[in-house]
């Protein structure tokens, strides 16, 4: 997952019928949430960049990426304890999708973010926000692959 990517190619953009759709990421986070894209045709998740933005700040950089990306869904990492127990963050993280689904009227698709971090840092992400939430959609599209169905 190296290298930036640069805005969605042509044709590439939000839902043609039966075509490319194209994801949003993000590992959310109190100060910082990374982002990263990928699309239905490559299910390959690429990191975008981390927005280190709170509050309504935080939404307009949102609201430029949506804008930018035409995504047909957005994919959130929802934290739990290692033993599956949920905390504040979890709280937090639905929060913030909710926030993000009423906002955009996009669909909002939870992954569990579990250990995200830990695999980005061993992975020697310098971006570790926006790599966490590259593995994010890439579980993302890897549970898609086993179900053998299209996203919606």
């Amino acid at each position: 997952m190296s290298g930036q990517a640069t805005g969605p190619a042509r044709g590439q953009q939000g839902v043609a019928a039966g075509g490319v759709q194209t994801f949003l990421a993000f590992d959310y986070g109190l100060k910082r949430v990374g982002v990263a894209t990928g699309n239905s045709y490559t299910r390959q998740a690429q990191p975008l960049r981390t927005i280190a933005a709170e509050g309504a700040a935080r939404f307009e950089q949102i609201a430029a990426l949506v804008a930018e990306w035409q995504p047909h869904a957005l994919v959130i990492g929802v934290p739990y304890h290692p033993d599956g127990a949920e905390h504040d963050n979890t709280v937090r993280a639905r929060k913030f999708g909710r926030q993000l689904s009423g906002r955009f009227h996009l669909p909002v698709h939870e992954v569990d973010e579990r250990y995200s971090t830990t695999e980005a840092i061993a992975g020697g992400a310098r971006d570790l926000d926006a790599a966490s939430a590259a593995i994010l959609l890439q579980q993302f599209f890897n549970d898609l692959s086993s179900r053998t169905e299209q996203p919606t």
